[in-house]
């Protein structure tokens, strides 16, 4: 059996000596870069291999153009990839302790972007897995380099910056904005320079996918709720931004789950949006 969106710890739990399998883990912390890292060394699911936001899945940053994790190119990802010991033959498992946010759907959407779908992310997370009790083991592992060759890259399922601006005034798209709903208005910014979103967004918190465990909503309530903030736009009409193109694809994630279809990226998001200092931004609660 072949995952694509979401696995479970059982699930996962059977397979830790299967060498077919790859484990990631991607914790990160925006405020603290390196702490991720030193947490996996301290602790991790057996077998899993660390991939750092920064290091790994991002190209490097270019002030007053791009955000604050710029997309990877398809050599620097294949490179990435074969150095994790991923081939097209492995069903690669993904997790984080942010309910896969930071920054398990990043390796998710890349894998995808370049034609291999054999990616899911661990339902529940970190915490999950803990909690349960399973094993875990602390040091720095490696996985044999192995071979990773783009299958088919998908340039179709992100936007730039030029086409967002165009979809915002579209009835036909929907643009949606993942952030918390204070930093949608512009309140309580603490992270990006300039406070609020792209005019004619929907607000969208990415949370909203969570339950009270930390764990993905069924597919039958993500159905309800996706089905709702997009209205009639099919799956290709609806995007999503967030601060730096990471958690935005916690909401393309859980459209998919749901069986919604596959929505598309603004990679850049927020933080390429206003790094020229001259696109227009709203604040207050225009589409809450």
């Amino acid at each position: 059996m072949t995952h694509t969106t979401l696995i479970s710890t059982s699930q996962l739990s059977e397979h830790l000596q299967d060498p077919d399998w790859a484990i990631v883990d991607c914790r990160f912390v925006l405020t603290a870069p390196e702490r991720g890292e030193i947490n996996y060394a301290r602790s991790h699911i057996p077998g899993a291999v660390y991939a750092h936001l920064d290091h790994d899945l991002s190209n490097p940053i270019i002030p007053g153009v791009t955000g604050r994790h710029p997309w990877p190119s398809v050599e620097k990802a294949c490179d990435t990839f074969s150095r994790l010991g991923i081939d097209p033959t492995c069903q690669v498992v993904v997790y984080d302790d942010a309910g896969g946010a930071l920054a398990a759907v990043r390796v998710w959407w890349m894998l995808r972007w370049l034609g291999h779908n054999a990616v899911a992310v661990l339902d529940g997370g970190w915490q999950r897995w803990v909690n349960e009790e399973r094993p875990v083991r602390g040091g720095v592992e490696s996985r044999e380099r192995r071979s990773f060759v783009a299958q088919q890259v998908r340039p179709e399922i992100f936007v730039s910056a030029d086409e967002i601006d165009a979809m915002r005034h579209d009835p036909s798209h929907r643009v949606f904005d993942v952030r918390a709903a204070e930093r949608y208005r512009g309140e309580n910014e603490t992270i990006d320079p300039i406070a609020g979103h792209i005019p004619g967004a929907y607000s969208a918190p990415y949370l909203e996918n969570l339950d009270e465990d930390g764990g993905f909503h069924s597919p039958q309530e993500l159905h309800a709720h996706y089905q709702q903030l997009r209205g009639d736009t099919p799956a290709e009409g609806c995007v999503f931004y967030c601060g730096s193109g990471v958690t935005s694809i916690h909401s393309l994630l859980a459209m998919l789950h749901a069986g919604l279809g596959e929505g598309r990226l603004y990679a850049g998001s927020w933080s390429e949006w206003i790094a020229p200092r001259t696109r227009p931004v709203a604040t207050g609660a225009e589409r809450e």
